[in-house]
């Protein structure tokens, strides 16, 4: 039976995010060539990490799992906070609540260097493991 999983990618840092897309997607077409799953996505974009959960949520009926991918990057004002601290807060209420899971592929940081590290699909591909960690539970349950 085929899994549909979709990528919901949010575009405020475009250089980011298009690594963590490319880690995502390697990820995914290495368990299909490893006949791990049969898999096939969607990829939704969003403006910013703000708009993944109810994007998540207007999609949770048509999809096995999902992704979230984007960055947020640490600045002067409290937004960093509140923006991690929200979204996190509601892909676990959306994945626990509709028992589907979603791979938080958000990664949260003190600066671009850091963010582009983290992104990045030959250094540590946060995407990729997103995708990973969906990929197990669709692969048990």
């Amino acid at each position: 039976m085929k899994k549909k999983i979709c990528l919901v990618l949010a575009d405020y840092y475009p250089d980011i995010t298009n690594m963590l897309m490319e880690g995502s997607t390697r990820r995914i077409l290495e368990a299909e060539s490893k006949n791990i799953l049969k898999i096939g996505h969607d990829t939704i974009h969003v403006s910013g990490v703000f708009e993944i959960p109810v994007t998540i949520a207007k999609l949770i009926s048509k999809y096995d799992a999902f992704v979230a991918l984007g960055c947020v990057i640490k600045g002067e004002t409290p937004h960093f906070d509140l923006i991690s601290k929200a979204v996190v807060n509601a892909i676990m209420d959306l994945s626990v609540k509709n028992k589907k899971p979603i791979g938080n592929g958000i990664i949260t940081c003190l600066n671009m260097h850091q963010a582009i590290e983290r992104a990045d699909p030959n250094e540590k591909n946060k995407g990729g493991e997103a995708v990973s960690a969906v990929l197990q539970i669709l692969e048990n349950f």
